[in-house]
């Protein structure tokens, strides 16, 4: 039972690291900070984040200090992103699958929040 238990889990992790070589290898993060027209940080705006091929979205309630991230993103994939605060939306911004950077940083800004 147990070497069924452990093939099982060298079987899942053989797939999982096939799919990201298959998506070009490894795997992108986009994090950034979401602030105010004051350039103040943000804390508990929410960050949307779209996948532009399966139209699939995730969210992310920033930290105290604004802060966000979304890890084990495509790099194959456009993601576009934009934060919302109290009503109001900062600009959306589009992260390409052209660009190589693997570690991707994205500050909004909300201008018309306290």
């Amino acid at each position: 039972m147990r070497t069924k238990l452990v093939t099982g889990f060298a079987v899942i992790f053989m797939a999982v690291m096939g799919f990201a070589v298959q998506q070009g290898g490894a795997l992108r993060s986009v994090s950034g900070r979401v602030v105010n027209g004051q350039d103040q940080p943000l804390h508990k705006a929410v960050v949307h984040l779209k996948n532009t091929r399966t139209l699939a979205i995730q969210t992310y309630i920033t930290e105290p200090d604004g802060a966000y991230r979304f890890t084990a993103l495509s790099p194959n994939v456009d993601y576009e992103l934009y934060a919302e605060y109290e009503g109001a939306h900062s600009d959306t911004k589009t992260v390409s699958a052209f660009s190589n950077r693997k570690q991707v940083t994205v500050n909004l800004k909300i201008k018309s929040a306290r």
